[in-house]
C-alpha cells in the first residue's frame, strides 16, 4: 500500500483510487497449476520446462531448449536477453557434460546468464532434466 507521502508525490490524494504502475501477463494457463509464462515489468519468467520425448539427455536438453525459444518469443524476447538460468539433472554425474555440450551449443554466446545446475530427482522417472530461465523483454525501439 502506498504511503500518503508516496501518493503526494506522485500528485494523487488519498481519497482517489491509485493507478497501477505495473502489469502482469500470465501465458499459458493451460496447466492448472502455473502459467508457463509470466512477464511482470519487462521481465519474462518461465516455468521449468520439461520433455521427455527422447530417451537421452541430449535429446530432451534440445527439445527443452527449444520450447524455451518458443516462449520466449512468444513474450516478445529472445535467449540474447537471458538474465539467469536454473537447470536440473537427474544424474550430473552421468549426465551433465551431455546436457551442458547441448546448452554451449544454443547459448548466445555474448550473452551469458548466470546459471545454477543442480542434481535433482525430478517429477518422473523418463524427465533427465528442467530448465528454467528468465528474461528481459525486447524493448520497441
Amino acid at each position: 500500500m502506498f504511503s500518503r507521502l508516496a501518493m503526494k508525490a506522485a500528485g494523487t490524494s488519498s481519497q482517489r483510487s491509485i493507478r497501477q504502475l505495473s502489469s502482469i501477463k500470465r501465458m499459458g494457463l493451460d496447466n492448472p497449476n502455473m502459467s508457463q509464462t509470466v512477464v511482470h515489468n519487462g521481465v519474462v519468467y518461465l516455468s521449468g520446462q520439461v520433455d521427455a520425448s527422447a530417451s537421452n539427455i541430449e535429446g530432451q536438453t534440445k527439445d527443452i531448449l527449444s520450447k524455451i525459444d518458443s516462449l520466449l518469443q512468444e513474450a516478445g524476447t529472445d535467449k540474447s536477453k537471458l538474465l539467469s538460468a536454473s537447470v536440473w539433472v537427474k544424474d550430473i554425474q552421468k549426465d551433465f557434460q551431455g546436457m551442458n555440450g547441448v546448452w554451449n551449443q544454443w547459448l548466445d554466446p555474448n550473452n551469458k546468464p548466470v546459471r545454477a545446475t543442480v542434481e535433482a530427482n525430478l517429477a518422473t522417472s523418463d524427465i533427465l532434466v528442467e530448465i528454467q530461465v528468465i528474461a528481459a523483454q525486447t524493448l520497441n525501439e
